[in-house]
């Protein structure tokens, strides 16, 4: 409870109990600002530092994704996103980064889901996905930093359509 306190999900009102946070757009905007900045970093320091393993782990992420797109299982693709932006947070070497990454991610669980199920964006996600893995593999850093910025800006896209 105390975690999720922390971290902006619920409030402790004394004497009457705890409310879960409604979700604001304001913070959405604030979460999705700071991601922008730091998963273009990331995804630099991820083209010049990731190993075969690391390839390795998000291909194996890329082909459950794909399983996730054809039985539209919006649970499942949120943990794969989760896990493919971890993924590329690993390859970073940068494990300050990755704990800032991982703090934002969390904090953005309840986007995903509303913006997860809507019918298109699971294979568009998908597809940004294999790009985005593409171009790391390629160690295009250029390419790389748009494209997840590319990926990030449809989130916030998509999220500020439906909210």
């Amino acid at each position: 409870m105390h975690r999720l306190v922390y971290e902006g999900m619920l409030t402790i009102m004394p004497r009457k109990g705890i409310m879960v946070r409604p979700i604001s757009l304001e913070d959405v905007l604030a979460i999705i600002d700071v991601r922008l900045v730091n998963e273009r970093y990331c995804v630099e320091l991820a083209t010049r530092h990731a190993q075969q393993h690391d390839c390795d782990a998000m291909q194996a992420l890329l082909e459950r994704s794909a399983v996730c797109v054809a039985t539209h299982d919006i649970e499942g693709m949120m943990d794969i996103d989760r896990e493919f932006h971890l993924a590329i947070s690993a390859a970073s070497r940068n494990a300050v980064l990755a704990d800032i990454l991982r703090g934002l991610h969390e904090r953005s669980l309840r986007f995903w889901f509303i913006s997860l199920s809507e019918p298109h964006y699971l294979e568009d996600v998908h597809e940004e996905h294999l790009e985005l893995f593409r171009l790391l593999r390629e160690r295009d850093t250029e390419d790389a930093r748009q494209s997840v910025q590319k990926h990030i800006e449809a989130f916030r896209s998509t999220l500020f359509n439906l909210i």
